[in-house]
């Protein structure tokens, strides 16, 4: 027995997952064509300076405070 045959949701012959056609319609109509690395990098970039900034004051505060 599969591991994947006790699933009802599932199906061993595509990899265990059901797919349709209906389920690729949304890969014709995209909202949104842009390159899905430069938004990774704007969000790790924004996120590094963030937390970049919270070190640099809680060093700055702790300094100080000495």
């Amino acid at each position: 027995m599969d591991f994947f045959s006790c699933f009802i949701y599932t199906k061993v012959e595509i990899g265990g997952v059901v797919v349709r056609e209906s389920q690729f319609e949304f890969e014709q109509n995209v909202q949104s064509k842009r390159n899905d690395a430069i938004d990774s990098g704007i969000g790790f970039g924004v996120s590094f300076i963030f937390f970049t900034a919270i070190f640099v004051i809680g060093t700055v505060i702790e300094v100080l405070g000495k």
